[in-house]
């Protein structure tokens, strides 16, 4: 679209190994040849102990691990990275840090969320959540919201290729400048904040858009990189408004077309 800045990062539809070619039938029983998503499995290593095994599109492996290990609390935000090490052909990725760390003990401490793909959230993260407070004075205009969503679905992606993902993207303002896509909307986000935490991305000042639900995990998520505001296309969970309430966090669902509605923190939506 004219006057939109470029993509620091978005989707590559002309990766072959994304996507693989099916044969099959249509309602008619006619014969027909269909790109379907690759899925596969990427299991991830902190320093010496073994952490998960993820099902996912092996598009971008280094910040899915590490954005993973962020959101669940096992790396901090200053945490100094010594090397990350990916064997494609193993599906493995060793991410070494400077501090020994042991999470036995917090592995077993895990709630299976509302997630497509069933995401995890370790336990202790909800104590972290409900003491912070996001104090961004950003504001979104009623506009930017549905520009937002014009730019984002115009924009070449698997879902339009293939379906069967979710996409998550980063804005500054009605500029989309993120832009990830998985099988699980939850390692959409992970990408993105590995992408942000090794880019050293300021979360202050941007919006974050989703494709998925508004669930507890999605919050929780977003609340954890320091983003103020957040858009999904799709609805709300209960447990998902608390959580934006308590944080401060503005939340705006149902987002089509010109329409959308506000859950939590109107105040910084603006008409001009």
């Amino acid at each position: 679209m004219p006057g939109q800045k470029k993509y620091f990062i978005s989707p590559n539809i002309d990766d072959d190994t994304l996507t693989q070619k099916i044969k099959g039938t249509d309602q008619d029983n006619n014969p027909i040849n269909i790109k379907v998503i690759q899925e596969t499995s990427l299991t991830i290593f902190l320093n010496n102990q073994e952490i998960v095994t993820l099902m996912c599109i092996a598009d971008h492996p280094k910040y899915l691990a590490i954005g993973y290990l962020l959101n669940q609390n096992m790396i901090k935000i200053n945490e100094k990275i010594k090397s990350i090490d990916l064997d494609e052909e193993l599906g493995v990725i060793i991410i070494r840090t400077s501090k020994k760390t042991n999470y036995e003990k917090i592995l077993k401490k895990k709630i299976t969320t509302s997630g497509c793909a069933q995401g995890t959230i370790f336990g202790n993260i909800y104590e972290e959540i409900k003491k912070i407070k996001i104090t961004s004075k950003i504001k979104i205009k009623h506009k930017w919201i549905y520009e937002l969503s014009k730019k984002i679905n115009l924009t070449p992606s698997l879902y339009l290729e293939a379906g069967a993902v979710h996409g998550c993207v980063i804005a500054e303002q009605n500029n989309p400048l993120i832009y990830m896509e998985d099988v699980g909307r939850h390692n959409a986000v992970d990408k993105i904040s590995g992408y942000m935490f090794l880019n050293n991305i300021n979360p202050k000042n941007k919006i974050f858009y989703t494709t998925g639900r508004l669930t507890s995990e999605m919050i929780i998520k977003t609340v954890k990189m320091g983003i103020p505001i957040l858009i999904s296309r799709s609805g709300f969970t209960s447990w998902g408004v608390k959580l934006a309430k308590q944080t401060n966090l503005t939340l705006i669902g149902r987002a089509k077309g010109k329409k959308y509605i506000t859950l939590s923190g109107n105040h910084r939506i603006i008409d001009q």
